[in-house]
C-alpha cells in the first residue's frame, strides 16, 4: 500500500486516482474497508467513499447471523 497520507490532507488528480486505484484492489483482494483505512492512516468514511466513487461493488455486511447458524 502507499505511504501513509497526512491525516486530513485533501487529495486531487493523480494522488487521488492512484490511491483508489490502490484501494480498490486491496478491496478485491478480500481487505476489509477498516484494514485499508487504518493501513492508509484515512478515516472509514473517506475509503468508504473513494471506493463506491471508484464504482466497486461493495461487499455485504460479514459476521454470524441468527439464521445462518440454522440453516446449517
Amino acid at each position: 500500500m502507499a505511504e501513509t497520507v497526512k491525516k486530513g490532507s485533501r487529495l486531487t488528480g493523480a494522488e487521488r486516482e492512484t490511491l483508489a486505484a490502490e484501494l480498490s484492489k486491496g478491496y478485491a483482494e478480500g481487505k476489509s474497508i477498516r484494514a485499508l483505512a487504518e493501513e492508509t492512516g484515512r478515516s472509514y468514511g473517506f475509503v468508504h467513499r473513494i471506493l463506491s466513487e471508484s464504482d466497486v461493488s461493495l461487499r455485504s455486511r460479514g459476521g454470524a447471523t441468527r439464521g445462518r447458524a440454522r440453516q446449517q
